[in-house]
């Protein structure tokens, strides 16, 4: 296996990663890297093949110790921010992460989801209300958060005068999935861990003696073949909601205007179907966008076994990176990757994942994401960037940025 250094923290690359990616992904798709200590995989049927392999899982330290891995002893600095990742379902793997999930989706129906169309769209017009007759706002911070951190919030059946809590510690705990996060970043995050988990903890002891019609009251009651929730469980798999909740739709809107702002015909196509209200053309459209400009464009997986893999030799304890972003743009899956085109036929994009760790919240940011641009632009068809210079947060991992001007 060769080897090479990709610095996805590269400003340059994080600005516009898909040059570097269209290259790799044809000279070396497969490298081991060094400096991070990860293989790297860059073609879509590489990627889709492992997502699927159960061989391959979220966590490894329920299989070996840490002394066996050779790590250092846990960082002191992050003791919360682990108690947390122990306890939801992202980073657990069967039986522990059968049981979660269950339990979870017990509740967390498509019923469920479904059922919240109708308040997307009022959340998504008292946005708009406050910022129409302005002729400008920040599409980032007046929009895009505001909308999936409210949705959120109601379902969860956290109070309005709380929700100004709840993106702030999010920011700071998602910091931790980048690599190469600096202590304060590491002590930021556990803080947020232990503010997050004290405020549901108290929220869940409150639903547990008057319950409300909301997803907090029915996780403590929730019940699947005599197992419930522990209550370390209910707050980790909360704030998990919260934060998968709503990175990828804050980031699928903001990149999604940006994919569109630079791609004139796209966004008169856009324009067009908002005026006629035509709803189908939108879901095709947010599929289009989430596969173009991916808002988490990077997932990783321990080697649980020691395996082989397109004759590559994969060892127990090995740490794979799967980029999402070049999967997504593999001319090999997808016919003119480098194409927006709103209404691709087939669009079977890395987005949301594949296997048994595929997004939960995928249905909630799919109708988040359709309603928010169907609307903005039925509201606002002139709306467009009120800047030539846009900036990244800094991470690739979780590819956000730091504000978005518009006008109209």
């Amino acid at each position: 296996m060769q080897t090479h250094h990709l610095n996805i923290n590269d400003p340059a690359f994080v600005y516009d990663p898909y040059p570097t990616l269209r290259t790799l992904r044809e000279e070396l798709p497969v490298f081991f890297d060094p400096v991070w200590n990860k293989i790297f995989f860059l073609r879509y049927d590489d990627i889709a093949n492992l997502l699927r392999e159960r061989r391959l899982g979220r966590s490894i330290t329920h299989i070996l110790s840490r002394d066996e891995l050779g790590w250092p002893p846990p960082n002191p600095l992050t003791r919360d921010f682990d108690h947390f990742q122990e306890n939801h379902m992202l980073d657990n793997e069967p039986p522990k992460h059968t049981r979660l999930k269950g339990l979870f989706m017990k509740v967390f129906t498509p019923a469920r989801v479904e059922g919240l169309r109708g308040r997307v769209e009022r959340i998504v017009h008292q946005l708009l209300d406050r910022a129409e007759d302005q002729g400008q706002m920040d599409l980032l911070k007046d929009y895009a958060e505001p909308l999936p951190v409210t949705v959120i919030a109601e379902l969860l059946g956290v109070p309005e005068e709380d929700r100004h809590l709840l993106r702030p510690w999010s920011a700071k705990i998602v910091k931790l999935y980048e690599l190469g996060y600096t202590e304060e970043q590491a002590r930021e995050a556990n803080q947020a861990v232990v503010e997050f988990s004290q405020y549901i903890r108290a929220l869940a002891e409150e639903r547990r003696r008057r319950p409300r019609d909301d997803l907090i009251s029915a996780l403590v009651e929730v019940e699947e073949q005599g197992e419930k929730l522990t209550p370390d469980e209910l707050v980790a798999n909360s704030i998990l909601l919260l934060n998968a909740g709503h990175e990828a739709t804050v980031n699928g809107t903001t990149a999604g205007f940006l994919a569109l702002s630079r791609n004139p015909e796209a966004l008169e196509e856009v324009r067009e179907a908002a005026a006629k209200n035509r709803s189908e053309f939108f879901k095709l459209a947010v599929e289009e966008l989430l596969r173009y400009d991916t808002p988490l464009p990077m997932f990783e997986r321990w080697v649980l076994e020691d395996m082989e893999y397109r004759g590559l030799q994969l060892k127990r304890g090995q740490e794979v990176a799967l980029m999402y972003a070049s999967g997504n743009r593999d001319p090999r899956k997808f016919p003119d990757p480098d194409r927006l085109w709103l209404t691709r036929p087939e669009n079977p994009h890395l987005t949301f994942g594949l296997g048994i760790h595929y997004c939960l919240g995928a249905p909630l940011a799919r109708l988040e994401l359709q309603v928010s641009f169907q609307t903005l632009f039925r509201r606002l068809p002139g709306i467009h960037l009120a800047t030539d210079r846009i900036e990244y947060t800094g991470g690739f991992v979780i590819r956000g940025h730091k504000a978005m001007p518009v006008a109209w």
